[in-house]
């Protein structure tokens, strides 16, 4: 790190305010088809979260602004509930302005939804051309193949317009009510890491479809409590244990007329997590995922010839993760696929009959995803873990033989996020670590840097420069859980740290599955974290059994006792935190989010005195009012494992909540939270208030999960860091 001659104390007015104290963002990083420009989103200087479109050109190593949000729609933006729920769903609430944005398929044009309307910006003219101008809200643009033909979303149903005619063609008339055409249904957006409901195929004269009716879900009245009125919303939400949305599947020709309705089977209540059309645009694969998503098939539908076949299954007696590693070869017809079969997810190549030819990567390490393809050299790109559990790197392995050996490409120590470009040659390295912000740079397949895109440098002029000789070092260590398995954490010591005294600790906890805590990265609750050190408190934070990236054994002990193993792990931690000189054992407090919410209730209900204070944000309490994806792939319904949902509930465990506020308890909850909903924490509040039990409340009028904006992100984190003075000396 730099040597600074001055240092400041973080204050959480400046952790959220603009410009970013962690310097420039680049967003949604893409490298352009031509292979000659890199395109980004930016917040601006004096808001970060309002994001115009930039480019980097290569060449010319210059960067400028393409598209000026504010310029092209000076009013304030004026969101559908549709897209207000969309964005949620995507984590892009708070964000104002361009939030995506496509690349046409010959570079020379970007297009992109604004305020509701979309926009077709041509690098040539650098003008945008406003496609749509309704009163109606249009969402999940859609480029064509060829780059001649637009399909988005309106009223529920898909249309396309021709580009350069202005012409628009309505495919789908059905989509009413509780039907609709091409859209993502809930659990798919929510769980399935699915935002779209059609797909073009490669010819640009098809496009698949999912229609979804929802009558069959339950009608829930949420109250979206805002300041000054109260909105009655009834949200057809799947509670776990009850129906699911009805699927169909079709395929329509891009000029409209008659649908290919695909036949999914006899059996009526599964999922469709993913849909990808075949090189040829006469085969269409899709994924079909079992209820109780304890199998996985990827069947293909040879369209001309109307019938279907059964490439992969997959199966476990827990649960099949889902991801997005199918990708066809165009120069053999073969594809390569991952599977967790072997307990740890690995690569696989397959010919497009299902056959398989080998297996590409092994090892007691999971690979996070394929990044690219270099057919060329015969050459995969993954990101994984595979040197270090606390990391995430690039390597590259031959696919054409067997037991070809693993090469690392990216070096740093740290976090690394690819985005590579199609033909594989080059790719985008979003690198940060615990002591350094993301920095952006442009690499050859082998690693080499060619081009800082953002050096981001921790140099005097950088934001963070005044505070960092405050800045802590992240130590990781390890521990064992009660099945021998490794347990990673990774902790910060006080400012002023001095091994004769006892500190108060801040525990950070998320626990759910599908998330790593102990990563080296600079990741989105550093400063805060930092901002607690300087207050004089150990940092700490583990990852229980059940979280991410460490292979099958180790997520699947929460099967059908959520809110178990996690908890017994997150104490394991405790006792080492215990064990350490410089540790007050009386003054541990934790605070976790949604998961992490859930979490810190658990373990200071179960913990038996081991915690002295918890702030929980946006909690579950009571899996039964959770939803059917999510909860049914851990704990099956509750109908099949009522003891597991009893064992799990927070309600279950309040009675050890001491009397008189000896463990102070805050619970903090948007009031308009349409993914856990507000009604976990008015159970619980019920319940402390009907056994006597003191705690604390803060609530966030017309606030949904991530309670956003840097407005309510600085108002949430003061009361937490507030609530946990209450551990200083």
């Amino acid at each position: 790190m730099a040597a600074i001659s001055h240092a400041e104390n973080l204050t959480i007015e400046r952790i959220f305010a603009s410009p970013s104290i962690a310097g420039p963002n680049l967003r949604s990083l893409q490298i352009s088809p031509t292979g000659d420009r890199v395109t980004f989103l930016q917040g601006k200087a004096d808001d970060r979260e309002q994001l115009d479109l930039w480019e980097y050109n290569i060449a010319e190593q210059s960067t400028r602004l393409l598209v000026d949000s504010r310029v092209l729609v000076p009013e304030a933006e004026k969101l559908s509930a549709e897209e207000q729920a969309r964005r949620e769903r995507q984590r892009l609430a708070g964000l104002r302005g361009i939030v995506a944005y496509q690349w046409s398929a010959n570079g020379d044009a970007l297009l992109f939804p604004l305020n509701g309307d979309l926009y077709f910006y041509q690098l040539d003219s650098a003008e945008a051309k406003r496609l749509t101008n309704t009163e109606a809200f249009e969402t999940d643009p859609q480029l064509s193949p060829d780059g001649s033909q637009v399909a988005f979303i309106r009223n529920q149903n898909i249309f396309v317009i021709d580009i350069a005619s202005g012409v628009e063609r309505q495919l789908t008339m059905d989509g009413a009510g509780t039907r609709h055409n091409g859209v993502a249904e809930f659990a798919a957006q929510e769980e399935m890491d699915r935002d779209t409901g059609y797909w073009w195929s490669p010819d640009s004269r098809k496009i698949a479809f999912i229609q979804f009716d929802e009558s069959p879900v339950e009608i829930t009245q949420r109250y979206e409590i805002d300041a000054d009125s109260v909105t009655v919303v009834d949200q057809r939400y799947p509670y776990t244990g009850t129906p699911n949305v009805i699927l169909k599947l079709a395929v329509v020709s891009a000029n409209g007329g008659e649908k290919q309705w695909l036949d999914l089977g006899s059996e009526s209540d599964f999922y469709l997590p993913r849909v990808k059309w075949m090189p040829d645009s006469k085969h269409l694969m899709y994924q079909w995922q079992s209820r109780d998503q304890k199998t996985l098939e990827l069947r293909v539908a040879d369209l001309p010839k109307q019938h279907q076949h059964v490439r992969i299954t997959e199966t476990a007696d827990t649960w099949v993760n889902l991801h997005h590693d199918l990708n066809f070869l165009n120069n053999t017809e073969q594809f390569i696929w991952s599977s967790e079969r072997s307990g740890f997810r690995h690569l696989y190549l397959y010919s497009n009959k299902g056959e398989l030819i080998r297996q590409i990567t092994s090892g007691d390490w999971p690979v996070d995803k394929v990044e690219g393809i270099d057919e060329d050299a015969g050459l995969v790109y993954f990101t994984a873990n595979r040197d270090n559990a606390t990391e995430q790197q690039l390597y590259a392995v031959g696919y054409q033989q067997d037991n070809a050996p693993v090469q690392r490409i990216s070096q740093q120590a740290g976090w690394h996020a690819i985005d590579m470009a199609g033909s594989a040659n080059v790719y985008i390295d979003t690198f940060s670590s615990r002591s350094q912000p993301p920095q952006v740079s442009l690499h050859s397949a082998d690693g080499q840097r060619l081009t800082w895109l953002l050096e981001n440098a921790l140099d005097d002029n950088h934001p963070y420069a005044a505070y960092l000789d405050s800045h802590q070092t992240t130590e990781f260590g390890e521990l064992t859980a009660a099945d021998g398995q490794t347990l990673y954490y990774r902790m910060l010591k006080p400012q002023g740290f001095d091994p004769a005294q006892r500190y108060p600790v801040f525990v950070y906890v998320y626990g759910g599955p599908h998330v790593q805590v102990v990563g080296n990265s600079w990741d989105r609750r550093l400063m805060f974290e930092q901002y607690m050190a300087q207050q004089g408190f150990v940092v700490f934070s583990i990852d229980n059994r059940g979280s991410a990236r460490r292979g099958t054994r180790f997520e699947n002990p929460i099967y059908r006792s959520m809110g178990t193993v996690e908890v017994q792990d997150q104490l394991t931690g405790v006792e080492y935190l215990k064990s350490l000189s410089y540790v007050d054992p009386d003054r541990i407090g934790m605070f976790g989010w949604s998961y992490g919410g859930y979490m810190t209730l658990m373990s200071v209900l179960q913990g038996q005195g081991a915690y002295a204070l918890g702030v929980s944000v946006a909690p579950v309490t009571d899996w039964r009012l959770y939803d059917t994806h999510y909860t049914e792939r851990y704990m099956q319904t509750p109908q099949q494992n009522p003891d597991g949902y009893q064992t799990g509930n927070v309600l279950s465990y309040t009675d050890n909540l001491p009397p008189q506020g000896q463990t102070p308890l805050l619970v903090i909850h948007g009031m308009a939270d349409d993914n856990v909903l507000f009604t976990h924490s008015t159970l619980l509040f019920k319940d402390l208030q009907d056994k006597g039990k003191l705690f604390d409340v803060m609530t966030y009028p017309g606030a949904k999960h991530g309670i956003s904006g840097s407005t309510s992100q600085t108002h949430v984190y003061r009361t937490i860091a507030e609530y946990f003075k209450q551990l200083q000396p």
